[in-house]
């Protein structure tokens, strides 16, 4: 046998193992830079948000120093000082926590009862989806500011009314998305083979349209967090959210802005800045997910 005889063995190509479709949606994120920015400054925030405590114990309500009132940023008060003496750099830090609490909280209330509402509403349709769908355009026909004004001022101001508020005035936006998904979703092929099994309403609706329509209420709910903080700093700065002395963001800006015109622009800025990076971090994390989820719309830019 000649050397041009001899077989070559050629090795059988190992079968490559397809991405599920989780690692193929984070794998569409992590190539958006500006969502992976907005993702790290997220992740920052909520790691203040939890070692704030723990690292820079602080009591606002013992935070006073008259002597120190409106000091400019200096290497012992990297913000500066408030009209009460107060550190500014604490008490942005501290309000990390509350503006993110805020935010998360009234978003997950408002999307687990708008989603059930719209669910419910989509799949049974009738006088469930007329009375369901009327309200709901009742609360979207009051201007949303206005409304969590209202429902503050009745209940009274304070952090946990504020979240309230919130809440209510984005419960409608999660019920039109769930009720729009679940039309298109209940009468495809899978479901009206789960429904000839025997699948009853419940296993319909939470397990197989719920799963299928969670795409564009997750993307709403990353979004919402960013609108969520911004309504609870104007209430906080109307004087109806969080109370003096808790360093929420919105209550900071209320009592800084009439010294600005005196050169004290620290008591103003900082607090303004921190609500604009968060509320920039989440609406990046917000678009990079719609893109991620939906491959179809933009293929996402880059800073």
């Amino acid at each position: 046998m000649t050397a041009s005889e001899i077989p070559i063995l050629v090795p059988e190509s190992v079968p490559q193992k397809s991405a599920s479709p989780g690692q193929l949606v984070m794998r569409r994120f992590m190539k958006n830079t500006n969502a992976r920015v907005g993702m790290i400054v997220v992740m920052l925030l909520l790691l203040t948000a939890l070692l704030a405590p723990v690292v820079m114990p602080y009591n606002p309500r013992t935070d006073l120093a008259l002597r120190d009132r409106l000091e400019a940023p200096s290497a012992e008060h990297y913000f500066g000082t408030d009209e009460h003496g107060r550190d500014v750099f604490r008490r942005v830090v501290h309000g990390a926590g509350i503006s993110l609490r805020v935010g998360i909280f009234s978003v997950s209330f408002a999307f687990l009862i708008g989603s059930v509402i719209g669910l419910s509403a989509g799949f049974l349709g009738g006088w469930t989806d007329a009375i369901s769908m009327r309200l709901m355009d009742v609360l979207l026909s009051i201007p949303s500011t206005l409304l969590a004004i209202g429902i503050v001022a009745a209940r009274g101001p304070g952090l946990g009314n504020t979240m309230l508020a919130i809440s209510v005035i984005n419960i409608p936006v999660y019920a039109r998305i769930a009720r729009a998904s679940t039309l298109a979703l209940r009468e495809l092929d899978y479901v009206s083979a789960s429904r000839a099994v025997g699948a009853n309403n419940l296993k319909l609706i939470f397990g197989h349209i719920l799963p299928n329509s969670l795409s564009p209420l997750v993307v709403q709910g990353s979004l919402n967090i960013a609108t969520a903080i911004i309504e609870a700093a104007a209430l906080g700065f109307l004087g109806l959210g969080a109370q003096p002395p808790t360093p929420e963001w919105g209550a900071m800006l209320s009592s800084g802005y009439k010294y600005l015109t005196t050169g004290a622009w620290w008591v103003l800025l900082f607090p303004g800045l921190a609500i604009m990076l968060t509320v920039l971090s989440f609406n990046l994390v917000g678009d990079g997910l719609r893109d991620a989820l939906d491959p179809r719309a933009s293929k996402g830019s880059t800073l």
